[in-house]
């Protein structure tokens, strides 16, 4: 079902002619409360609003762009707190950070389109239809409104502001199915916790930084990464699925597990960060091979997490495996027949999950050294076999044609992806 998107009647915060523009950025204060005694009872970084309109007269394409940068410096900021004496942020306050950095970063770009689309009006002495876009700019409350709504704050997903405006102003919204969604999505929360509490219990992520677990023999060495990913995997479901209980999917737990590629893999993982990197920062990457553009984009994703190194050796091993995984499908897979080909993919889908399993040891070990200490221990094995594949998919000669393919449908599926989400409000 289309609900026609309804128009925003407040009025605009700032008007500056056909330049003006907003730039969402980042206001924070720090107060220091005292006791009479003079002791610190506490002393926090609140953010009253993470967005502050600073209109700017500068030309609409370089609003996204200085929105993004502006946003990322404040988020270095935020991460080294404590070199200027502030008490580390906590990981709920985290949390809202990222997600506000991702409201800020897409409002820039609504109010670009918009301010575009107005200007082709007044260009083409005709009224432009809004489809999917804004109707005005968002006034400061507007904006507030979006950044501190209720609807996942501390946990996700993340929504445009055009889809926030579509949620208030619904037509008939008590109307609209609630308990039965809600009820599907929560009915298998009580699984993945338990399963998280359970695992997490037998297979600490601490015994990996001893020495008792180097003596152990390298098959269990490398296989405990699998079960390090399982309770993973099944805190994030346990919170995203409650999480997104009465609001947008962010995740799809089955086909996580069961998809065949790597690139499909990130698809279903935390889909509406995918979203906002595959809208905002691949396409505006400053390379133009796909494996430098993927890797910038893996590069940003690294840094908007956390400054910690394990996220960069982890997100920057993703586009080797990508490459590899492209490299054999053109250079083996293309050349089977149906049942090469369905072995060929439960052999894929086998070395996909290991190397999420390997990706995520970083990820959750955070550090460097515990990082390439644990890798060393099972040989950099990942590493290998995807340098392994690439090289053989050279010699074969079949890599540059799947990788073309390759890129062609994520911009296929992407723009599929844009369309159902269309669609769906």
């Amino acid at each position: 079902m289309v609900i026609e998107r309804p128009r925003i009647n407040a009025a605009p915060c700032f008007t500056g002619g056909p330049k003006a523009t907003i730039i969402p950025t980042h206001i924070s204060l720090t107060i220091n409360l005292q006791s009479r005694a003079d002791r610190p009872i506490t002393h926090r970084t609140l953010r009253i609003f993470s967005l502050s309109p600073i209109p700017l007269f500068t030309f609409f394409r370089s609003a996204p762009a200085l929105s993004l940068a502006w946003t990322f410096l404040y988020l270095l900021f935020f991460r080294l707190v404590t070199w200027f004496g502030l008490p580390p942020p906590t990981s709920f306050a985290n949390a809202i950070q990222l997600l506000l950095t991702l409201k800020m970063v897409s409002l820039a770009n609504e109010v670009q389109s918009f301010h575009l689309e107005k200007k082709q009006e007044v260009s083409s002495f005709s009224k432009s239809p809004v489809i999917g876009g804004l109707s005005q700019e968002p006034s400061l409350y507007d904006m507030i409104a979006y950044s501190y709504c209720y609807v996942g704050i501390m946990t996700g997903p993340f929504f445009r502001f055009q889809t926030y405006v579509d949620w208030l102003r619904q037509p008939s919204s008590l109307d609209l199915p609630g308990w039965v969604p809600c009820m599907l999505r929560l009915r298998l929360v009580p699984v993945y916790g338990a399963l998280f509490l359970t695992a997490n219990m037998y297979f600490p992520l601490a015994y990996v930084r001893t020495e008792e677990f180097l003596e152990h023999h390298f098959v269990f060495r490398l296989f405990y990464m699998t079960l390090v990913f399982f309770v993973f995997r099944m805190r994030f479901y346990a919170a995203w699925c409650g999480a997104e209980a009465g609001c947008i999917s962010n995740i799809d737990p089955y086909n996580t597990d069961f998809c065949v590629k790597v690139r499909h893999g990130m698809r279903y993982w935390n889909m509406t960060v995918q979203w906002w990197l595959h809208h905002y920062i691949y396409p505006n990457s400053p390379f133009k091979a796909y494996a430098l553009k993927a890797g910038w984009t893996m590069f940003i994703s690294a840094y908007w997490h956390r400054l910690h190194a394990g996220y960069y050796l982890s997100f920057l091993t993703i586009p080797l495996c990508i490459a590899a995984e492209s490299a054999m499908e053109a250079s083996v897979r293309a050349k089977l027949g149906p049942q090469g080909q369905s072995a060929f993919d439960w052999v894929h889908w086998f070395l996909k999950m290991r190397a999420y399993d390997y990706m995520c040891m970083g990820f959750v070990l955070l550090k460097a050294s515990d990082t390439v200490h644990y890798w060393t221990s099972i040989y950099f094995i990942i590493h290998i076999i995807a340098l392994a594949c690439i090289l053989f998919g050279r010699l074969m000669k079949g890599g540059k044609r799947e990788r073309k393919k390759s890129e062609k449908e994520e911009k296929i599926d992407g723009e599929k992806k844009e369309v159902k989400q269309e669609d769906m409000r």
